[in-house]
C-alpha cells in the first residue's frame, strides 16, 4: 500500500508539473516513446522552452531481479556543438533527477540522477531517437554509486 501511495504521488506530480507546459502550443512539445537498456520501459519528455525539458520514465530492470523504476530529470540542453547539413538538430543534454525503485522483496531505493546524452531531433518528422549515460548516486537504504545507460526514441505531438 506504501508504495502504490507514493507512486500515485509522483505521477500526480509528473501530471501537474507537465499541464502548463503541454498547454503552450509549442510545436514538438511533448514526446512520449521508450528506452531500451538498464532500466527498459516507457519514456516521456516535455520541452518548457527551447532549451528546458521535463523527462519522466517508468521502466523495469533486466537485471533479472523483479523491480520497477520511476525517475524523472530536469533537462538543460545545448545546441549547436553538431553541425549537420540537414536542418535536423542533435543537442547535448544534462541535468538532475530523483529515481525510485520499487522491490518486490527488498528495500526500495531513492537516488540522485545526473543524466547525460545526445537526442538527435528530426525537423521533419515527428520523431526523435537518443542515447544517454546516467551517473546515480543513491541514498537509501545505503549510500552506493551506480551507473545506467539508455537508448531510445519518441513521437512528438
Amino acid at each position: 500500500m506504501n508504495r502504490f501511495i507514493i507512486f500515485s504521488l509522483a505521477a500526480a506530480f509528473a501530471l501537474a508539473v507537465a499541464a502548463p507546459v503541454m498547454a503552450q502550443g509549442k510545436t514538438k512539445h511533448a514526446g512520449v516513446g521508450f528506452i531500451i537498456g538498464e532500466p527498459t520501459g516507457l519514456d516521456a519528455k516535455f520541452f518548457m522552452n527551447n532549451t528546458n525539458a521535463l523527462e519522466f520514465g517508468l521502466a523495469w530492470s533486466l537485471s533479472g531481479a523483479n523491480e520497477m523504476h520511476l525517475q524523472g530529470d530536469y533537462l538543460w540542453h545545448r545546441y549547436g556543438l553538431f553541425d549537420l547539413k540537414n536542418g535536423d538538430e542533435m543537442p547535448l543534454y544534462f541535468g538532475v533527477g530523483a529515481r525510485f525503485i520499487f522491490y518486490e522483496h527488498a528495500d526500495d531505493v531513492f537516488g540522485i540522477r545526473f543524466p547525460i546524452g545526445l537526442d538527435y531531433l528530426i525537423t521533419n518528422y515527428p520523431f526523435d531517437i537518443f542515447a544517454e549515460i546516467v551517473p546515480i548516486l543513491d541514498l537509501t537504504p545505503d549510500s552506493d554509486f551506480d551507473l545506467e545507460g539508455a537508448i531510445g526514441a519518441r513521437f512528438w505531438f
